[in-house]
C-alpha cells in the first residue's frame, strides 16, 4: 500500500520544489514538522493549499488535504528577542495599581486602616511621594512611552481609589495632585531613560546645551507598540547591516534562498525601524537598501488588514446610519 506523499510547494515565487514524503501525515503539525526538516527553514511557518475552485486557503485540518496537492509556504512574522522594556504589552483597558515596595505597601495598608477608622488622611513624605511615582511611572512607560491626558487621570483615580488615604483633600477630584506630579515624575523617567540610551525616547531629546528642541515628537499611533526599539540582546547596528547586505546580494539572483530572506528580515526589523524613523528615508532609497522588503512574501504579511478593510467599512457605516439618518458615507476607492 502507498504510504508516502507527493507534494509540490510553492516556497517563494521563484523557488518551487517537488517534496516526497515518506509516511503519510496525520495531523497539520506532522506535517509542518517534516517540510520544515526537508526545505531546511528557519522560521515559523503555515500552510495554504489550492481548494476546488483554485483559491488559495489556509490548512487547518489534514483531512482536507488533497492526494497531491500543491501548497505554499506562508512564513509567520515573530518579534525579534530583546530587552524587556521591548516586550510587546497592549494597555489594559483599567488601570491596576502596580504591587510598591515592601515598606511602602506596609504603610500604605496602615494609613488605609487608619482611614477606615476615622476618615484621617496620610501626610505623604517626599520620600514616600517619590517611590509611589516612581513605580507609577515605570508600570505607565511599560504600557505606553507616551500616555495621553485620559492615561495619566486614569492612573490618579485609581491610585486613590486603591489607597484612600492618599486623597487628596481640597482638590475637585481627590487626585489632581496626584495628576500633576505623575505627568511630571513620567517626564523624569522618559529623561532618565533616555541618558541610559533608550532609543524609543531619545529621538525625541528636547533641547539640552545647545541641541534644538524637537518640533515633531515621534511616538506611536493608533494603539502601535515598539515604536521604535532597542537593539535585541547579541545584535547591534553593525550586525543587523552585515545581514542587510547579505539580503541585497541574494536577491541579485534569479532564486533567491527563500528560508534566509525571512529569517533576515525577522531579524532585522529594529535596524528597518530605525531608519525609517529617524532618517525618514524616501521610498526609493528603501527598494534599494530593502528590496526583499517588496517581494510578494513580505507584502502579504500585512495583507489583513487589506483583507478586512471592507468589512471595517461597513461597520463603521451601519453605525453612522443609526446615529445619524440619512448621511450619506463615501467609501473607499477599490
Amino acid at each position: 500500500m502507498e504510504t508516502r506523499t507527493i507534494l509540490r510547494v510553492t516556497v517563494h515565487d521563484n523557488d518551487i520544489r517537488k517534496i516526497t514524503v515518506p509516511v503519510k501525515p496525520q495531523t497539520v503539525d506532522s506535517l509542518l514538522e517534516q517540510l520544515e526538516e526537508k526545505l531546511g527553514l528557519q522560521y515559523k511557518f503555515s500552510l495554504q493549499f489550492a481548494d476546488f475552485n483554485n483559491s488559495l486557503v489556509n490548512l487547518t485540518d489534514i483531512a482536507d488535504l488533497p492526494d497531491k496537492p500543491t501548497l505554499k509556504i506562508v512564513s509567520i512574522m515573530t518579534t525579534p528577542t530583546s530587552s524587556t522594556a521591548d516586550t510587546e504589552i497592549l494597555s489594559p483597558e483599567t488601570f491596576e495599581i502596580p504591587t510598591f515596595p515592601v515598606d511602602v505597601k506596609y504603610r500604605l495598608r496602615q494609613a488605609n486602616l487608619q482611614y477606615m477608622q476615622d476618615q484621617t488622611f496620610l501626610k505623604v513624605s517626599a520620600e514616600l511621594k517619590h517611590e509611589i511615582l516612581e513605580k507609577l511611572s515605570e508600570t505607565m512607560y511599560s504600557f505606553k512611552a507616551y500616555p495621553d491626558k485620559e492615561n495619566f487621570e486614569e492612573a490618579a483615580a485609581a491610585l486613590i481609589k486603591k489607597h484612600p488615604c492618599l486623597t487628596q483633600p481640597g482638590s475637585s477630584k481627590g487626585w489632581n495632585g496626584w495628576y500633576d506630579s505623575l505627568r511630571w515624575k513620567m517626564g523624569n523617567y522618559r529623561s532618565k531613560l533616555r541618558r541610559a540610551g533608550c532609543l524609543e525616547v531619545s529621538i525625541n531629546g528636547g533641547k539640552r546645551r545647545g541641541q534644538q528642541p524637537q518640533r515633531n515628537i515621534k511616538r506611536p499611533k493608533m494603539s502601535g507598540i515598539n515604536f521604535l526599539p532597542n537593539f535585541p540582546d547579541g545584535e547591534d547596528e553593525t550586525s543587523m547591516e552585515s545581514k542587510r547586505k547579505e539580503m541585497v546580494e541574494d536577491m541579485k539572483k534569479l532564486h533567491p534562498n527563500a528560508s534566509l530572506i525571512a529569517k533576515n528580515m525577522n531579524s532585522t526589523s529594529v535596524l528597518r525601524r530605525k531608519e525609517l524613523i529617524e532618517t525618514e528615508t524616501v521610498v526609493k532609497d528603501t527598494v534599494e537598501r530593502w528590496p526583499a522588503l517588496f517581494t510578494e512574501g513580505q507584502v502579504s504579511k500585512y495583507s489583513s488588514v487589506t483583507e478586512h478593510l471592507h468589512r471595517y467599512t461597513e461597520v463603521f457605516e451601519s453605525r453612522v446610519y443609526q446615529r445619524i439618518p440619512n448621511i450619506s458615507v463615501h467609501r473607499p476607492i477599490r
